[in-house]
C-alpha cells in the first residue's frame, strides 16, 4: 500500500512498466528519490500507529496519501534533496537533467 501512495504504482506495476531496470535487478524503492524514501519511512511509521489503532485500510490509505502529498510539497519546496546532493559532494544540478 505505501508504494501506491507514495510512487502511485505497486511494486508489481512498476516492474512491468521498467523491464530493463528489473533486468538490472533494480526496484521502485532503488529508483525513488531522496524525498520519496523520506516520505516513504515517515509512512512507514505512521501507518504501524495507525494499524495498532485498528484504522481500516482504505481510512489509512487515505490518511496517508493526504501526509504524502503535503512532505512532498514541503520537502520539494524546500530544496532539501539538493541541499542533501550538495553536502555529499556532487553538482546539484545534474539531478535535473
Amino acid at each position: 500500500m505505501l508504494n501506491l501512495v507514495v510512487f502511485g504504482c505497486t511494486a508489481d506495476d512498476w516492474e512491468k512498466a521498467n523491464p530493463l531496470l528489473a533486468k538490472k535487478h533494480l526496484n521502485i524503492r532503488d529508483t525513488a528519490s531522496i524525498n520519496q524514501l523520506v516520505v516513504l519511512s515517515n509512512l512507514e511509521s505512521i501507518n504501524s500507529e495507525l494499524i495498532k489503532g485498528n484504522i481500516p485500510r482504505e481510512q489509512r490509505f487515505s490518511i496517508l496519501h493526504r501526509i504524502a502529498k503535503d512532505q512532498i510539497s514541503i520537502l520539494s519546496e524546500s530544496h532539501e534533496e539538493l541541499n542533501f546532493r550538495k553536502l555529499e559532494g556532487k553538482d546539484p544540478t545534474d539531478l535535473l537533467e
